[in-house]
């Protein structure tokens, strides 16, 4: 049974349309003004829950051209890395709209995450989120850091481009990171699961949110291509992986059908539904129990395979 203060916290972010004075949720629409609209409100909620948690560094630095922060505890050892991939529907975040989020999975893990901006849509549809990833990961590697000692974790479409980053690396035979998180992840762009219609009502996103973001990101290409959708490909010789999904959310199928073939294709993957929860609750932590639970058995995990 679920909390009082998940309750609480959830039905005031499921009703949160009504303090903008709207009788229900917004609809995304399809143009591309909709879309960046989206993107500068995820940015203004950085601003207002921004701050930073005591005791972390963050080192700006340009990788290959791309825009990252190394985020640190004070005592993270050095040879330890979370190569963190941002969420927000291929269409939004940056460095500072998740620095809050990574600083506080910097302090709960003791150990260094690299943030970094990858191209976004619709500027930069796919491929390019894609290869960003992959050549930041290469320079990663080029630092220094053996993969073992590497975990790649990320929330909502940066879940997915977590898996789809695995299956490039694979197929590409680069040295695969030791184990994967991914929190909510998205996986089937094609948005076929029955979640995306049963749980549309008590989602936190915006009415038809996930088709326009995959309009925009998948451009012309094939929506089932596995590293678009990476439900849709070969999902064997993949490292041990963690999902974590409220059953409350839209993508709640992927993140289940994801395991599921994975599972059958002889991974080592651990699937944790949330009963009642909502899109991506781990990373609400601490605000009420069940984020506080969920993410200590992803801090866990990361331990488990590369601090034991």
């Amino acid at each position: 049974m679920a909390s009082l203060k998940s309750k609480v916290f959830i039905g005031l972010m499921r009703n949160r349309h009504f303090f903008k004075g709207r009788l229900q949720k917004e609809t995304m629409g399809w143009d591309v003004q909709s879309v960046l609209k989206f993107r500068a409100s995820c940015e203004r909620g950085a601003e207002r829950f921004g701050k930073l948690p005591k005791g972390i560094q963050i080192k700006p630095e340009v990788i290959n051209m791309v825009t990252s922060e190394w985020i640190a505890p004070a005592n993270a050892r050095a040879d330890k890395l979370i190569f963190y991939v941002h969420g927000g529907g291929y269409i939004s975040g940056s460095c500072n709209d998740h620095r809050n989020i990574v600083s506080k999975i910097a302090l709960q893990t003791g150990m260094t995450n690299l943030l970094y901006e990858y191209g976004l849509a619709p500027e930069n549809p796919y491929p390019a989120a894609l290869n960003d990833s992959v050549k930041i990961y290469e320079a990663v590697l080029e630092k220094g850091y053996k993969p073992k000692n590497i975990i790649i974790m990320g929330e909502s479409a940066g879940g997915g481009l977590c898996l789809a980053t695995l299956l490039a690396l694979r197929d590409k035979k680069i040295p695969l990171p030791k184990a994967a998180v991914a929190i909510q992840p998205w996986t089937d762009l094609s948005c076929s699961g029955a979640s995306y219609k049963t749980k549309n009502s008590v989602s936190l996103a915006p009415h038809n949110c996930w088709n326009v973001f995959s309009h925009y990101y998948t451009g012309k290409n094939d929506v089932n291509s596995p590293y678009i959708s990476p439900v849709a490909g070969d999902l064997s010789g993949l490292p041990p992986i963690f999902i974590s999904a409220g059953e409350a959310d839209e993508l709640f199928d992927d993140s289940k059908s994801f395991y599921e073939k994975a599972k059958k294709a002889g991974n080592d993957i651990t699937f944790k539904p949330g009963k009642d929860m909502i899109h991506c609750y781990p990373l609400l932590s601490p605000f009420f129990p069940e984020a506080m639970e969920a993410m200590n058995e992803i801090v866990t995990f990361v331990h488990k395979h590369v601090l034991n």
